[in-house]
C-alpha cells in the first residue's frame, strides 16, 4: 500500500516558488549590477529581504540603489502572501482536515477482512449503517467533496477519497486484505469498471453490485460480481409480498435484522469442516448439536437451495447451513464444526 503525507495546499507552494525566486532574482541581480560573488550576492539578498539592517557588503551603485529598493519593496509582498496562505491554511481547517486524513488513512492500512463500500449515496449509507450496527469494519470510497463532509458527520466511518475504478484507490482502501465490496454508484458503467477492477485485484473478493437496467445483471456478472442487486425490483417486491403475506415478510425480515444476543437466522460455512464430519449426515451434527441451534436449510455446492433439509443430507465443505440462534450459539455450532 502507498504511503502518504500530509502536502500543503497550492497556494502555499506557489508562495513557496515565489519566495525562492525572488532569492534567485536577488542573487542574479547583485552579481550582475555590483559585480559581486556569489557568496556576496546570496549575503545581500538575504539581508534585504528579512531588512535586518547589517551593513552592505560594498557600497552601491545608483542601479545597485534601485534594484535593491525593488527587491525590498517585492520581497516584503512576497512575505506578505506566504504569511496569509500559511495562517489560511492553519486556521480555516485545512490543517486540521489534512492531520484527519492522515489518521484515516493510518487506520484503513490496519485493516482486514473488512468490507469496501464503493460510494455513498442513498444505497451506500444504508449498506454502512447497517454494517456497523453488526459491528462488520468497513471503508468508504467517495470522490464527490460534499459527499465527504456528510460522511465526517460520522466520526468512526472510515472513507478513501477517490474514485473506486482507478487500481491505486482500491489498494488504498486495502483491497487485498477485503473480504467483500458492495458497489453502490448509480452509474451501471462505473460498477462494471469497478467490479472489473476488484476482481482483479483479488480473486477471492465477494462483490455485491448495484444495477439499475435490466440488461445489466449480466454484464456485472461476467465482470465478476458475485450477486448483483436490483433496488426497484427488490423494492417492487417488497411491496407486492407484504400485500400478499405481510406477516411472513416481517417475520423474516425480523429474523435477518436481530442483534447479536438474540435469535436470528444467520449462515455459517462448513468450508472448515472437521474430517470427522466429512461423510456423516444432517442427523448425527443434529445427535451432537447441543447448542441451541436450530438448521432450517441448506445452499449445497451448485448453489441450490435445500429448506427443511432431510436428516440423510450429507455433510460436507462446500456447503453452507442456515440456522435459526444467537450470535453465541452459532459460534458454539462452528466450534462442532471445525474442531
Amino acid at each position: 500500500m502507498r504511503k502518504y503525507r500530509m502536502l500543503p495546499t497550492r497556494a502555499i507552494r506557489n508562495a513557496v516558488i515565489l519566495y525562492i525566486l525572488t532569492i534567485l532574482a536577488g542573487i542574479a541581480g547583485f552579481m550582475v549590477i555590483e559585480h559581486y560573488r556569489l557568496i556576496d550576492a546570496f549575503f545581500m539578498t538575504v539581508i534585504t529581504i528579512s531588512t535586518v539592517g547589517f551593513r552592505e557588503v560594498s557600497p552601491l551603485s545608483d542601479a545597485g540603489k534601485i534594484f535593491t529598493s525593488l527587491l525590498i519593496i517585492f520581497s516584503l509582498g512576497t512575505l506578505a502572501y506566504v504569511g496569509s496562505n500559511l495562517v489560511s491554511f492553519i486556521f480555516d481547517g485545512e490543517f486540521i482536515n489534512n492531520l484527519k486524513i492522515i489518521r484515516v488513512i493510518r487506520r484503513v492500512e490496519k485493516l482486514r477482512n473488512h468490507v469496501i463500500v464503493c460510494g455513498f449515496g442513498r444505497n451506500g449509507e444504508q449498506v454502512c449503517l447497517e454494517l456497523a450496527s453488526h459491528g462488520k469494519p468497513f471503508v468508504i470510497i467517495e470522490k464527490r467533496d460534499n459527499v465527504i463532509e456528510r460522511i465526517r458527520q460520522h466520526p468512526d466511518f472510515l472513507y478513501v477519497k477517490g474514485d473506486a475504478i482507478h487500481e491505486d484507490v482500491l489498494e488504498q482502501a486495502g483491497i487485498r486484505h477485503a473480504t467483500a465490496l458492495v458497489a453502490t454508484t448509480p452509474s451501471d458503467a462505473d460498477n462494471v469498471f469497478v467490479v472489473l477492477t476488484a476482481r482483479s485485484l483479488n480473486p477471492h473478493l465477494r462483490i455485491i453490485s448495484r444495477a439499475s437496467e435490466p440488461n445489466s445483471d449480466s454484464k456485472l456478472k461476467r465482470a465478476g460480481a458475485t450477486n448483483v442487486i436490483m433496488p426497484e425490483r427488490i423494492g417492487g417486491l417488497r411491496m407486492a409480498k407484504l400485500v400478499i403475506q405481510p406477516d411472513v415478510v416481517e417475520f423474516v425480515e425480523h429474523l435477518i435484522g436481530q442483534k447479536s444476543h438474540e435469535a436470528g437466522l444467520q449462515e455459517v460455512s462448513c468450508r472448515f469442516l472437521a474430517e470427522r464430519w466429512k461423510g456423516k449426515k444432517l442427523k448425527d451434527l443434529q445427535a451432537e448439536n447441543h447448542t441451541g441451534t436450530i438448521v432450517v436449510g441448506i445452499r449445497n455446492a451448485e448453489g441450490l437451495y435445500l429448506t427443511s433439509p432431510s436428516g440423510d443430507f450429507m455433510l460436507r465443505s462446500d456447503i453452507h447451513l442456515f440456522v435459526l440462534g444467537t450470535h453465541d450459539q452459532v459460534v458454539a455450532l462452528q466450534r462442532i464444526l471445525h474442531s
